[in-house]
């Protein structure tokens, strides 16, 4: 079944056709037919598109909003120019999934596209204001441009998260405020620590509950998982994505009464406080300089950047200081999985996470780490660590696949 797998931000499509059956994905014999990426939504927009033969295909154009982004990667799908020979019209792709952000307490699984289930994504736009109404425009343009007969299925970024206990989930205010808002910690990047988590059992083939693993996304966006008996029991995003770890952008934990002292002392408004904290926080505001890694790098390696350097050090430290709280609360684990734009390609983070956790039985083997190609998973830790250390590539597309086929078929849907 080719299956069209999209991801639409504010102003940005990201997408890809995946060929996948239930004998493939025993297999892993997947197959990658085609992506692309649309950036610059709602102005000239940067179109990037690749086949399965990895012919990549650049190009300019107005992008008017997501419907017309959708469009033109349709059209561009079908079309004799992309030379995909599994695709040569719209009856070609066989259903569509979507990453839906925000499931609140509704949706603990993944699920075919209803019209109720569009009124209950409609319902958590509350609860994520900046990614469910683009999730929406998708579904709708889809429907507009295949008509309501094509399945699509939505995946959501919270729903692995929902095995949480209550005393992990729920925050230390009246309670009340849960009863009638549901403010509490539901998570992110779930589709991501739920294919890794995967992926760790098939590495080492055990069973789902052998699975202790602490798992770490890290690029723009960053979070933690405590993975214990195969099921998350805690993570470090909470009712929005900004809790945790220091991000690119993204400030992670802080102490909330700085919010009331900044608005106070420079006249902030509760909307800017929120763009403060979201978009010029984390490693660009320590820096002063970028949100990417691979530049802060660069700049302490070459320039001896203090700031950059203590950008570098920030993100690191706090995600020690989640590997041992979370140590605690599992009372040990099996290994820490890196994952994540950063935790895939980068050596040198990897190695810095890891330099001060010889106590807890975790010994980084240097050549394992330094060597490990970009894009393969492996064991860079020690053979001698009683904590190991692993890379394991996400793939949440095919994991967002792999459950539409599952849907679509009537198959149930595992937990991971």
């Amino acid at each position: 079944m080719n299956v069209l797998v999209l991801n639409t931000g504010s102003s940005s499509l990201k997408f890809q056709v995946i060929d996948t059956d239930p004998e493939t994905m025993a297999s892993d014999t997947d197959r990658r037919i085609a992506k692309g990426t649309i950036e610059r939504i709602g102005s000239q927009g940067l179109l990037r598109f690749q086949n399965s033969a990895g012919r990549v295909t650049r190009n300019a154009q107005p992008v008017r909003d997501h419907r017309a982004a959708i469009d033109i990667a349709v059209r561009w799908l079908v079309s004799p120019e992309a030379d995909i020979p599994q695709i040569n019209s719209l009856a070609d792709i066989h259903a569509v999934g979507h990453r839906v952000v925000h499931g609140g307490e509704k949706f603990t699984a993944s699920t075919l596209i209803t019209p109720e289930v569009i009124d209950g994504i409609e319902e958590c736009i509350d609860l994520a204001p900046l990614h469910n109404p683009d999730n929406l425009r998708g579904i709708a343009a889809i429907t507009e441009i295949f008509g309501a007969g094509i399945p699509q299925s939505a995946v959501f970024d919270t729903a692995f998260h929902h095995s949480m206990p209550e005393g992990s989930f729920l925050y230390a205010i009246p309670y009340q405020f849960y009863r009638r808002h549901r403010v509490r910690r539901y998570g992110f990047h779930g589709t991501s620590h739920r294919y890794v988590a995967y992926r760790y059992r098939k590495l080492l083939d055990i069973p789902k509950e052998q699975v202790n693993i602490i798992t770490l996304h890290l690029g723009n966006g960053c979070s933690a998982a405590a993975i214990k008996g195969g099921r998350s029991i805690d993570t470090s995003m909470g009712l929005t994505p900004l809790e945790g770890l220091v991000m690119g952008t993204r400030s992670g934990d802080v102490d909330p009464a700085v919010i009331e002292y900044l608005m106070e002392k420079e006249g902030f408004s509760i909307n800017q406080m929120d763009t403060l904290l979201n978009k010029q926080s984390g490693l660009l505001g320590i820096s002063g300089l970028t949100n990417d890694m691979r530049d802060l790098l660069a700049e302490e390696q070459e320039n001896n950047d203090r700031r950059a350097s203590l950008a570098v050090q920030m993100f690191t430290q706090r995600i020690r200081k989640y590997i041992g709280a979370y140590l605690a609360e599992m009372n040990g684990a099996d290994a820490i999985v890196f994952a994540g734009g950063i935790g895939e390609n980068s050596a040198i983070i990897r190695q810095r996470v890891c330099q001060q956790m010889e106590w807890l039985g975790l010994h980084l083997d240097e050549q394992r780490n330094n060597t490990l190609q970009a894009g393969t998973e492996g064991r860079i830790s020690a053979d001698s660590s009683r904590l190991h250390a692993y890379v394991i590539p996400t793939d949440e597309e095919l994991l967002i696949a792999r459950d539409t086929v599952r849907l679509v078929e009537g198959i149930a849907v595992p937990s991971w």
